[in-house]
């Protein structure tokens, strides 16, 4: 029995200034890796709708239910606080279409030809085309509709646009044309995402006056990645936007998951050095896609099984989306229906079901009215969303019967399902705290299985496999990475790793995690969702579904096989997923995985034995362990009680000013536990990185290099010289590699010691190493060039300011 420790699906699913980092030690020369290899491929960052062609329609089938009501129940809050914009309308979708729609890249073409007068926002085009008012308005939408999707609020700036200055003031008409602009950029590029649009395709339908808001705009879209990321031929052909930092800022990356992934192929396109160390002998952490097979029948059966993140939750405006269109990758829609059976076998009554699905619902919404009744009074005060419900469900008298009461405990299931957690240890005060941001559309499955996007994704990236990281060192000079036992140095790391490892403390941090951040680790929950992956012989369920469900007279054992994924439409073979949920999940790893399979076929024994249809042995079956898993411990998270949506922001806060960096699902409030959530983080955090490298290369830090340190030990750099030739070693400035620029020469004295330097321009260099013999280089130096030999204490600032360039590029373990 093949058994596989895997992670579940995804679902709806400044008190003061920080003392001085001290420097880094010193990197002994012999745990220097030289074998990164780094390949500079374009790429940014962030989400996108995707075209109605490329999701397949759902079947007909009979209505014994829908899964619409069965995603994760929200109560749609407002979005908190933004700078709302006085003079820009409030956006509403078109009644006539849903906001799910790909808008196409004629009707995109139409739109940009209208204009508004001076008075109002940004002017579009030469000449107003006979359109009336209205039809301006509604196109106006359709751009900020598609903003909206991608996550920008319709009439304000987000808090990343007001940290990056785009505009000199906050609010009124300069705010509101940059948002038209903004939004006009970022439909533009998503009516076709895979290609290049650069700043000037921008300026086309915009007047020449609002230059400088399309530049702002431009600007901050590209380094977030919002435009131009993604996977398409185009996109990675582009040349690399490169900083104003020389030599290139390296980044050492712990993780291959989404988040590393994203972050690195976003980096490289600035043009940075990074290299992955991840601990598996494979890239995609929770993402994992293996290939199922049986040889034993004839012809074989295969199936493509995501044993991690299998769902992609809400398509629009969704990364992944985005990521499909350019690879050419079908989605198929998850169809609605979804029966759910009685231990009997019997299907549930209809009527039943849609009352109980709606007493569910006004029982989350009792809950929800309740806290914010008490907020007020009592603001320290959290409880568990599971005793709150059972206490509603009591006082208002549902679910009394059986049969309800079965019911009941499936969409409690499914709750816990959602957020990977028993209710009972579920904030009820903040547990839906990312409502605000959850993506719409359809949910959808990628064919073959989410490895596909992995494959494409860790194309082309240097990664170490097999470096398992149990320390980041860092200081006001730099990193070290502790991994597979040796030592990697770089400028900034990030962190990416789940936040089970986190809790465990597997990775020991040095200086220590700031109190706020360790404190976050602890508040934030990290759960557990388990599947079971049968291949089977043939398809013997109804294969014009995608779900169904089975419910228990046990409320102990709720999440036990409590819904049924099938994935024979996608998986190119017949594939069933149990999911495993709430308590179950945790009971399910102490028990040994024949009895889990024993139990699961059990099950669907109940529910087709009645129907007359016999169940096949499974060829193949693969039992998840993810809290077991010592890359993971767990899940994804969810907001415990005591936790709130700000731990999710604390953990995503660098520490060590700028040089330690976090990504993963559990650093992204907006979209936690989700996949395009760890991508995002990724996409975000590399921005954050690019900020902190302009930043220090504008501000540099002082005081952060003991240049007596590092002139007395100026003669290990000239262990490995750009040059010899004689008594003669040569040092390039690794910031310029012209004929004038400066070059550090070291000439050794009485058969080699003691030294003596200069510096003189590189043309210099090369002139002398065309001579023989030590004695006419010298009288070359002194006569032809007028250089004098000093000790290296007495080189002065220039020298100092050269050995300190050389030893910012010559410490880290990334090469290019």
């Amino acid at each position: 029995m093949a058994e596989e420790k895997v992670v579940p699906s995804s679902h709806d699913v400044s008190p003061g200034v920080p003392p001085p980092l001290p420097p880094l030690p010193p990197l002994p020369a012999s745990d220097l890796d030289t074998k990164a290899v780094i390949l500079v491929s374009p790429l940014a960052a962030l989400p996108p709708p995707s075209s109605s062609a490329d999701v397949h329609p759902p079947t007909s089938s009979p209505a014994v239910g829908s899964l619409s009501g069965r995603k994760r129940r929200r109560r749609k809050k407002q979005f908190p606080e933004m700078v709302p914009t006085a003079r820009l309308r409030t956006l509403r979708p078109p009644s006539t279409r849903s906001s799910s729609v790909i808008y196409s890249e004629k009707l995109i073409d139409e739109m940009i030809q209208m204009q508004i007068n001076d008075s109002g926002p940004v002017r579009r085009g030469r000449g107003r085309p006979p359109s009336s008012s209205l039809r301006l308005a509604r196109e106006l939408d359709v751009e900020a509709l598609t903003a909206s999707a991608v996550g920008f609020p319709v009439d304000s700036l987000t808090e990343e646009e007001i940290e990056a200055n785009v505009v000199p003031v906050l609010g009124g008409a300069s705010q509101a044309n940059y948002i038209v602009v903004r939004n006009h950029i970022i439909a533009r590029w998503r009516s076709n995402p895979s290609m290049w649009i650069t700043e000037a395709h921008s300026m086309e339908a915009i007047r020449s006056e609002h230059r400088v808001l399309v530049s702002a705009a431009y600007s901050f879209l590209l380094e977030h990645g919002f435009i131009n990321f993604g996977l398409a031929p185009s996109i990675i052909a582009a040349p690399p936007k490169r900083l104003p930092t020389l030599p290139a800022p390296s980044v050492l990356i712990v993780g291959a998951g989404l988040a590393g992934l994203g972050a690195a192929r976003h980096l490289l396109s600035f043009g940075f050095k990074v290299a992955i160390f991840e601990g598996r002998r494979r890239p995609g952490g929770r993402v994992y896609t293996k290939k199922m097979e049986s040889s034993s029948t004839t012809p074989a059966v295969v199936a493509a099984a995501d044993l991690g993140g299998s769902v992609l939750t809400g398509i629009n405006g969704n990364p992944f989306g985005v990521l499909a269109r350019q690879l050419g990758f079908p989605l198929h829609k998850i169809r609605d229906l979804c029966p759910l059976y009685l231990p009997d076998g019997r299907p549930v009554d209809t009527d039943i079901d849609k009352s109980l699905e709606k007493a569910f619902n006004q029982l989350l919404e009792k809950v929800c009215k309740f806290r914010h009744a008490i907020i007020d009074e009592l603001k320290c005060m959290d409880a568990s969303l599971g005793t709150a419900l059972e206490s509603f469900r009591k006082a208002y008298g549902i679910a009394d019967s059986l049969e309800e009461r079965m019911l009941l405990d499936w969409h409690l299931a499914n709750l816990e399902y959602a957020n990977a957690a028993p209710l009972s240890d579920l904030s009820m005060d903040h547990w839906d705290q990312d409502d605000p941001y959850e993506m719409g559309g359809d949910h959808c499955f990628i064919p073959g299985g989410n490895g596909r996007f992995i494959r494409a994704l860790a194309e082309g990236i240097p990664i170490f496999y097999g470096r398992t990281v149990n320390r980041i060192q860092y200081g006001c000079d730099g990193v070290m990475v502790y991994a597979g036992g040796q030592i990697f140095r770089g400028d900034m790391a990030l962190c990416t790793v789940p936040l089970g490892v986190l809790k465990k403390e597997c990775i020991e941090f040095v200086p220590e995690l700031p109190q706020e951040k360790q404190d976050a680790i602890k508040r934030l929950g990290f759960g557990l969702l388990n599947k079971v992956l049968m291949l089977f012989p043939h398809v013997f369920w109804d294969g014009e579904l995608d779900t169904f469900g089975h419910l228990t007279e046990d409320s102990s054992n709720r999440g036990e096989f409590f819904l049924f994924y099938s994935y024979s439409s996608v998986a190119g073979g017949p594939l069933l997923v149990a999911l495993v949920a709430g308590e179950a999940a945790t009971k399910f790893e102490r028990t040994s995985a024949q009895e889990n399979v024993e139990r699961v076929l059990e099950v669907i024994r109940e529910i087709f034995l009645p129907k007359g249809i016999k169940v096949p042995k499974p060829l193949q079956v693969i039992c998840t362990r993810w809290g077991s898993d010592k890359f993971t411990y767990g899940s994804y998270s969810y907001v415990a009680i005591g936790s709130s949506g700000d731990d999710y922001d604390i953990l995503a806060e660098s520490v060590g000013n700028g040089r330690v960096f976090f990504a993963g699902e559990a650093t992204n409030r907006r979209y936690p536990a989700t996949m395009h959530g760890a991508l995002l983080s990724g996409f975000r955090e590399a921005a954050n990185i690019a900020r902190a490298a302009r930043k220090r290369s504008i501000f540099p830090v002082m005081n952060v290099v003991d240049v007596k340190e590092d002139m007395s030990n100026l003669d290990n750099f000239f262990q490995t010289p750009d040059l010899s030739f004689g008594n003669f070693s040569v040092l390039y400035d690794p910031c310029s590699t012209g004929p004038d620029s400066i070059s550090l020469v070291r000439v050794g004295i009485d058969n080699g010691s003691p030294f003596l330097y200069c510096l003189i321009p590189k043309k210099n260099v090369l002139e002398m190493a065309e001579i023989d013999g030590n004695d006419n280089r010298l009288n070359m130096f002194y006569q032809c060039f007028g250089t004098k030999l000093v000790a290296s204490n007495d080189l002065g600032s220039v020298g100092e300011s050269f050995v300190s360039r050389i030893r910012a590029a010559r410490t880290t373990d990334i090469k290019t």
